[in-house]
């Protein structure tokens, strides 16, 4: 587990804890989220089938968590400027997640248990880094740095 990852898993659970990121538990969810200007961040959680997520995170800190639990869900995440950061965990069977960074500190791990799981990491100008884990089989899993 890396530092960042530690940070994410860690921010995650004290906002869910102190209920200020409540996952979806249900089926068909459809959550977009879009932040502007500085400290961002985000949670998430998607529990169920068919869920839907969409992150887009414009200028500096950003920071994103994802979980989907459960089989054919999205979860897309998009940032731009600054510290970046990502992370998404999948559980189940045919999920899809594309993460794309742009500009700054990047980062973006993403991890894919299951099968017939998907995952995209684009990432530009600056840091980078990635790191996918796939447990299971028929996982794909792209990587494109720049």
């Amino acid at each position: 587990m890396t530092f960042t990852t530690l940070i994410k898993t860690s921010s995650l659970a004290l906002a869910l804890v102190l209920g200020v990121a409540a996952p979806a538990s249900a089926d068909r969810n459809r959550v977009t989220l879009e932040q502007f200007g500085h400290g961002n961040e985000v949670g998430g959680g998607q529990f169920g089938f068919r869920n839907s997520l969409s992150v887009y995170q414009d200028g500096w800190s950003n920071t994103s968590i994802s979980v989907q639990d459960g089989a054919h869900n999205r979860t897309v995440v998009g940032q731009t400027g600054a510290h970046n950061g990502a992370g998404t965990t999948q559980y189940g069977r045919r999920n899809i997640s594309g993460t794309a960074q742009y500009g700054s500190g990047h980062s973006a791990d993403t991890f894919q248990a299951g099968r017939g799981n998907a995952s995209a990491i684009i990432q530009a100008g600056r840091g980078n880094s990635a790191r996918t884990t796939q447990r299971g089989s028929g996982n794909v899993s792209v990587i494109i740095q720049d």
